[in-house]
């Protein structure tokens, strides 16, 4: 039994080697996106109080010199690790409904400025222009000095500058399918325009979707801890890695690890989303393979 399980595991693992999964960039970024993703969703078992425990006794303690504190602490005396680990709640948060938000209203848009054309398209691309000339940095901070901080306003704030990328692609796309064979054959039979556009129109045009939302979620992961280390992101009582980052901005030279730790994971976490769209253009659009 054991010989047999031996073997199967073994044609398992030669078949895995040579199949279309077997790539840095998926192997790579599934694992530091699915690690991060697990101890944000435990973050609450593995650390309870939340990274906002003070200990003054225990302030800017050197990392890998206790057990209780791996990654060191704050000037507060907080968990480094803690602290990380539960900041990547904001980050993932902000990162993935923004780029839903985003995704869902661009595509709607979209499909239809590309069926219709006409006045819906030129009025919604003339639209378009005018907002990808606006820097998004300097939208936010007037946007956020207006109504206040927040993660709920930071969301809407990316969602509605954001949906622009995603109309253009697809109504770029949609303008080259609505003239095609099957699309023709759908009219033919008689079917309303919204079957057409979303039962046989937005199947097709799926692949750049999915590709462009897998890097806009660690783009705005980016602008997430951006805004936050400017002071217009989250509570500054909720741990977060941009507001890590602005606390100890201060302390650079005396305790880097302040610092270095919550850089480290935003680098990891946009590194392991990044490899993974990279894999997914691969994978979608095959004449356009990096490797």
């Amino acid at each position: 039994m054991t010989d047999t399980t031996t073997q199967t595991t073994l044609s398992w693992f030669k078949r895995f080697l040579y199949s279309r999964y077997a790539s840095f960039e998926f192997l790579t970024g599934a694992f530091l996106t699915a690690t991060l993703v697990l101890l944000v969703i435990f973050s609450g078992l593995i650390f309870p109080d939340g990274g906002t425990k003070v200990n003054i006794m225990a302030r800017l303690t050197e990392p890998f010199q206790s057990a209780d504190f791996p990654l060191g602490t704050d000037p507060l005396g907080r968990d480094i690790l803690a602290r990380i680990i539960h900041g990547g709640r904001i980050s993932l948060l902000v990162g993935l409904f923004s780029a839903l938000g985003a995704v869902i209203l661009g595509t709607v848009i979209g499909l239809f400025a590309g069926y219709y054309r006409g006045f819906i398209d030129a009025f919604v691309m003339r639209f378009a222009d005018i907002q990808l000339a606006l820097p998004f940095i300097l939208l936010a901070i007037t946007v956020i000095a207006i109504v206040g901080p927040g993660v709920d306003r930071i969301i809407i704030l990316m969602i509605v500058s954001q949906w622009v990328q995603y109309a253009r692609l697809v109504r770029g796309s949609v303008l080259s399918l609505r003239e095609r064979e099957f699309v023709q054959a759908a009219r033919s039979y008689g079917l309303p325009n919204i079957k057409i556009i979303f039962s046989h129109i937005l199947p097709n045009a799926m692949g750049p979707l999915i590709i462009l939302l897998t890097l806009n979620v660690a783009n705005n992961i980016l602008l997430e801890s951006s805004l936050t280390f400017l002071g217009l992101g989250a509570d500054p009582q909720t741990p977060s890695w941009g507001g890590m980052l602005s606390e100890g901005r201060s302390y650079i030279q005396t305790a880097w690890w302040v610092t270095v730790f919550p850089g480290i994971a935003i680098m990891l976490t946009v590194l392991g989303l990044n490899l993974l769209g990279d894999w997914l253009r691969d994978e979608l659009d095959p004449l356009g393979q990096t490797r």
